[in-house]
């Protein structure tokens, strides 16, 4: 089975749009209104035009399959740029196929050409088929960090 990966454009929103529905879904999130989420997601492959592209796809025989969404960051104290991987997500029909793996190969590729020196990502400690994917990846697991999140009132209660 052939997976092509590529950095998401205009063209796709679409495609994203509904696999961010189908991923609210998985993670048992309410159900994404596909009007709006296709209006974010032409907004966000479009105006936004990031210096990065956010959005990675995964596509098997031209159909959506995977999602990687990204961010990079400029250095901290190791003066390195990090890609920093917000979801992975594949779909249900197709998981463990490889498209996870070719999503993080397509990333770490980008990552060596780039000249950017991690990826960094999160994970629920109950998600134990990712836990066990990033396990085989050989990635570390750093216990001296503790996820943080500002939102809602607490977001609101930052700005002042």
């Amino acid at each position: 089975m052939a997976v092509d990966v590529r950095w998401a454009t205009i063209e796709d929103a679409a495609a994203l749009a509904a696999i961010l529905c189908e991923m609210a879904e998985h993670y048992r999130q309410p159900p994404l209104d596909a009007d709006r989420t296709l209006s974010a997601a032409r907004k966000w492959l479009g105006e936004e035009s990031p210096a990065y592209p956010h959005f990675a796809l995964a596509f098997v025989d031209g159909e959506v399959s995977g999602l990687a969404s990204v961010a990079i960051a400029h250095p901290g104290i190791d003066l390195e740029r990090l890609l920093f991987l917000k979801d992975l997500f594949v779909r249900d029909n197709i998981r463990n196929a490889g498209v996870g793996r070719a999503l993080i190969g397509f990333l770490a590729d980008h990552c060596l050409s780039h000249g950017i020196g991690r990826i960094d990502l999160t994970t629920e400690d109950w998600n134990k088929g990712a836990l066990r994917f990033y396990d085989r990846l050989g990635a570390e697991r750093h216990g001296q960090k503790v996820f943080l999140r500002l939102s809602g009132e607490a977001l609101k209660a930052a700005k002042s």
